[in-house]
């Protein structure tokens, strides 16, 4: 039988080169799309600036952000292929908890 719902964490790295205001803009609707689509966004844990391992796009710092969220099975692939898509994302990773 299949899963119906099941738990998720996504880790995403965002872009500070365009400034602050951009970034909460861009990681607000991350938010309530997250929200929108899940039975519900259980955590939303920010790290705050961190400096990355290696230059991404040039950029040596990003803006780390954890989402724990219960979904059925199709919508982290939805949700990893828009922060693909985004150009305000550095990174991210979708995982089953």
């Amino acid at each position: 039988m299949a899963k119906v719902s099941a738990k998720y964490e996504v880790m995403v790295v965002y872009s500070l080169s365009n400034g602050e205001e951009s970034f909460k803009e861009v990681a607000g609707k991350f938010q309530k799309f997250i929200g929108g689509n899940t039975e519900g966004l259980e955590v939303n844990e920010d790290w705050g600036k961190r400096k990355l391992a290696y230059p991404i796009n040039d950029e040596t710092e990003g803006f780390y952000v954890i989402y724990t969220f219960t979904s059925k099975p199709d919508f982290p692939a939805e949700l990893s292929r828009r922060l693909n898509l985004n150009d305000g994302v550095l990174r991210s990773l979708v995982t089953v908890l």
